[in-house]
């Protein structure tokens, strides 16, 4: 950019050397500028030698001349105001309220001097003489990494692409349960239902254990359907004693406290915004199919930006994944606990329990 204004200002200075007779809007539509611009660089061209080129160059829009300097005076009154208010103020005054007492002062007013209009330079002044302390600032420090299998994040997004007239339901019409691993963000499990509820989601996790095994903790929301409610037999919920039961930690986020499960936000985010929301399922059928494929790209040929991750390609990723899922598959007695626990879930709601709410 700077070398086309350079150009322009040599071109304006030779087509006014040779063409004296030209106007001023003769030399800007030749050079292709403004009037303006012609006639504040012709005075500069004029008053500079023929040969200069230093004069072609742009100018700095720099300050130069000196700022005015607040008096001492008004600085020891600004912070005596600050730290004692005047006329029995039962408040700290800011800068609008000492700009006001900095007009009322007569000994200010005799000295003679220009007072400070501006709040910014009462801030500024209340900061260097450390009547003000700025905010401390927070260094965010990454997440350190669990093994592989070791913590497993479970969440629910919605598939608003697949309509809801249908299925009777305004909100949460279709929905997809993702499982991810917090130690090497693989995407371990994806199943899309119209009709998750506390026994079909404790279901899919029975499915997903049953795949890869049984991880050390499971980190999911406060849904009702993971955790049940207090004021309920069944209190705590079905899921949550299967965990015990397993010896998997559950690991139930605070509430409005997405940040505690970030691996499965992350997830659903890049879910949405690179496969539903390009491919558009119209079905749930559609909707799984689309999510097993994006799946396989995500794990597989998708790049990361984790530092922990970028350099770790995805079949160093898979393989510990691979490692455990084949060890926990050799021990027999969790599938058959599973097992157990599914026939009892379905049996509990023959019997009429009470597990079907959100």
């Amino acid at each position: 950019m700077e070398a086309e204004w350079i150009a322009d200002r040599a071109t304006l200075r030779s087509l006014a050397r040779e063409h004296p007779e030209w106007t001023q809007q003769d030399l800007a539509d030749a050079v292709g500028r403004s009037v303006s611009w012609v006639k504040k660089w012709l005075k500069r061209l004029r008053e500079a030698p023929p040969d200069d080129l230093q004069i072609l160059l742009s100018q700095s829009r720099a300050h130069h001349a000196p700022y005015p300097q607040v008096h001492p005076r008004i600085i020891q009154r600004i912070i005596e105001i600050r730290e004692h208010p005047p006329e029995n103020l039962q408040r700290t005054p800011g800068p609008r309220a000492i700009l006001y007492y900095l007009r009322r002062d007569q000994a200010l007013a005799e000295l003679g001097t220009s007072l400070p209009r501006s709040s910014c330079t009462v801030w500024r002044i209340l900061r260097r003489f450390g009547c003000i302390l700025d905010a401390p600032s927070h260094r965010r420090r990454p997440l350190e990494l669990a093994e592989p299998m070791a913590n497993i994040e479970l969440d629910f997004t919605d598939v608003s692409s697949v309509p809801s007239e249908p299925l009777g339901k305004k909100q949460h019409g279709v929905e997809s349960f993702n499982a991810i691993d917090a130690g090497t963000s693989t995407w371990l499990f994806t199943q899309v239902r119209t009709d998750f509820n506390a026994e079909t989601a404790l279901l899919a996790v029975i499915e997903l254990f049953s795949q890869y095994g049984c991880p050390k903790q499971l980190t999911f929301a406060r849904d009702p359907r993971w955790i049940g409610a207090q004021q309920m037999r069944t209190f705590p919920s079905a899921f949550v004693r299967m965990l015990l039961c397993l010896g998997i930690t559950p690991h139930i986020c605070p509430p409005r406290r997405p940040d505690k499960k970030p691996f499965v936000e992350r997830l659903h985010r890049t879910l949405q915004e690179e496969c539903l929301q390009q491919q558009h399922p119209q079905t749930p059928a559609a909707a799984q199919e689309v999510s097993e494929q994006f799946r396989q790209h995500y794990n597989q040929e998708r790049p990361r930006k984790a530092e922990s991750l970028w350099e770790r390609s995805a079949a160093d990723r898979l393989s510990n994944i691979a490692h455990f899922a084949a060890v926990t598959r050799a021990y027999r007695s969790g599938s058959m606990a599973l097992s157990s626990a599914g026939a009892g879930l379905r049996a509990q709601g023959e019997q009429g329990w009470s597990g079907d709410h959100r």
